[in-house]
């Protein structure tokens, strides 16, 4: 599993112009799978995403989790993020994981952030998504597991 997350003050998903999430403050996580994914991995990212401390405290030193902050957090899927260019021009994707698979850790993953006690909006798995962000610092962490 794969996950681009980067804090936000605003975040918006459409598709076909259809809002299918928007979020205030909190993170906005660009999430890949592969085939040798399972729910060890998704329950590690879960706990990872719910304890990071990455928002200000009161002297600016970045000490408070989403939770602290009121926060939110916009999953949207992105199997490009198993995108190997390290050959050739065109990017392989062979280690993404298919649909049948991918669509179920995907709905699992949100599953368990919402346990967590998160608020959690979504995009649409497969669907040509348009992402707005304004990004906040700008902070950016690459996970993997």
């Amino acid at each position: 599993m794969r996950l681009l997350l980067q804090r936000v003050s605003r975040a918006e998903v459409r598709v076909d112009g259809r809002v299918t999430g928007t979020i205030g403050a909190g993170f906005l996580l660009l999430v890949g799978f592969t085939h040798t994914d399972a729910e060890s991995h998704l329950a590690w990212m879960a706990d990872k995403v719910v304890g990071l401390r990455l928002f200000g405290d009161a002297d600016g030193k970045m000490n408070l989790s989403l939770g602290d902050v009121d926060g939110a957090v916009l999953v949207v899927s992105q199997f490009t993020l198993y995108g190997d260019a390290q050959k050739g021009r065109r990017p392989s994707f062979i280690d993404a994981a298919r649909p049948e698979q991918a669509i179920p850790l995907y709905e699992r993953f949100v599953a368990l952030l919402r346990e967590r006690g998160l608020r959690v909006e979504t995009g649409e798995f497969g669907a040509m998504m348009d992402v707005e962000l304004v990004n906040d610092g700008p902070v950016t962490l690459w996970l993997e597991r």
